[in-house]
Formats: structure tokens, C-alpha cells, sequence
């Protein structure tokens, strides 16, 4: 078991013991709330530490939304994904947008292709919990495939894993290059703050 699972596992431990948390105000119109309310209805379930809303997040211009956060800690831990990593993509994708939309079809705050959303489970794109586990097993995968370079695992979420392979190593498309860079210089970034 990796420090991430770990630490993921322990969460979920001291969650299910913690007594269970006041009912929100009527007032109280954050997403995290909303995601909190709304997760018994979920196919699939937010942890219970993601329904707190407590977030570090990062500052500067790479900051993560207080309440997105949490779900991308979750998601990446869930994932055994870096959660640098899965928030810099969720920010170069869709500045964390969960109802982003690309011109190619992609949904949501990871940008999932509809077919690869399918096949990650993922049920409603624009569902932020669902998207950003989806994209960290995306993620996962990628890493996978090609032996933990993230540059690699990057330029597959980008281009797809065949162009990767064809190419043995970053398409020459200007696109694919540039957005290696941006997620990089995001999760340096965040690296420094958090998520």
C-alpha cells in the first residue's frame, strides 16, 4: 500500500468514526454542500472527507477552488495519482470548469471524451466528483502504460496514447507540446502550495 492510499485509507477511517456533521444552512449554496446532499443519489459516492468542504487549495494563478479541492485530493488518492498533477490538468483543460465543453467533444472539469468517459465509468461528465475520478484513473493509466513519465502520460491525455506510441515518445504537434508544458508549469506551481 503507497503513503497515498494510506493516507486516503485513514481519512476514510477517522470519517466513519467522526459523529455525523450538522445539516448545512438553508443558505449555504457552495458545491461542496451541493456534492454533499446530492451524494447518496451518486452512482458513484463522494469519500466522506471530500463532503467536509476543508480545502488548503493553492494561491497565485494556479489556485484550486476551495471546493474542488478536496475532491481532486480524493480523486488522485483514489487513483494513486499525484494531486498536483490531476489538478494542473483539471486547471489546463478547463480552468476548472465542471461544465466546460471543448469544440472536439470533450465534457467536464477533466475533459473527457465521451467514449473514454464511458469506458472510466464515469455516468455524468459534468458531475465534477465523476469527472475528476475518471481523468485521475485516466491518469493513472497513462502513467502506466508508460512507465511513470508523466511527460509521456501527459501527451496521451492530450493526443491519445497512440500518437504517443506511433511517435515514441511527444507528437511533434505544436498542441500536444504545448499543453506538456502548461501542466507542468502548473503542477510546479502547485507543488509549492498544495492542493
Amino acid at each position: 500500500m503507497s503513503v497515498v492510499e494510506a493516507l486516503a485509507r485513514i481519512q476514510q477511517i477517522e470519517a466513519a468514526l467522526a459523529p455525523p456533521a450538522a445539516a448545512p444552512a438553508a443558505t449555504d449554496t457552495g458545491f461542496a454542500t451541493a456534492l454533499a446532499g446530492a451524494g447518496g443519489a451518486r452512482e458513484m459516492s463522494l469519500p466522506a472527507t471530500v463532503a467536509a468542504g476543508t480545502s488548503t487549495g493553492a494561491t497565485g494563478g494556479t489556485a484550486v477552488p476551495a471546493d474542488v479541492a478536496p475532491l481532486i485530493r480524493a480523486a488522485a488518492a483514489e487513483a494513486g495519482v499525484d494531486p498536483t498533477l490531476v489538478a494542473a490538468v483539471a486547471r489546463a483543460e478547463s480552468n476548472f470548469r465542471p461544465d466546460a465543453v471543448s469544440p472536439a467533444g470533450a465534457q467536464g472539469i477533466m475533459q473527457l471524451m465521451p467514449g473514454t468517459a464511458r469506458g472510466l465509468g464515469v455516468t455524468d461528465p459534468f458531475d465534477a466528483w465523476q469527472s475528476l475520478r475518471g481523468g485521475a484513473r485516466y491518469l493513472r493509466q497513462q502513467l502506466d502504460r508508460f512507465g511513470g513519465d508523466t511527460t509521456l502520460a501527459l501527451a496521451a491525455y492530450n493526443a491519445g496514447p497512440g500518437a504517443v506510441a506511433r511517435s515514441g515518445g511527444v507528437p511533434p504537434y505544436a498542441e500536444t507540446q504545448a499543453y506538456v508544458r502548461r501542466v507542468l508549469s502548473y503542477q510546479r506551481d502547485l507543488a509549492a502550495t498544495g492542493v
